[in-house]
């Protein structure tokens, strides 16, 4: 497995940072907020499995490559 990439930090990133907006929002009744979170959080899923995939796919190629050198 290779180094994450700058998606997957961000993505990472942007879940711990919606699930702080959210459970605050949540403990200070501030519905808008807990929304703002959870949209976050959701976001960074997509983020960080985007940049899982694009590592993958990068990896898979140069394991190809290698194959082919042999």
């Amino acid at each position: 497995m290779g180094l994450p990439n700058n998606d997957e930090v961000e993505g990472k990133f942007d879940q711990a940072k919606g699930a702080v907006k959210e459970n605050v929002g949540r403990a200070v009744g501030d519905n808008e907020m807990e929304t703002e979170g959870a949209a976050d959080r959701a976001g960074g899923n997509v983020q960080e499995g985007f940049g899982t995939a694009r590592r993958k796919v990068g990896e898979t190629i140069e394991d190809i490559g290698d194959a082919i050198g042999k």
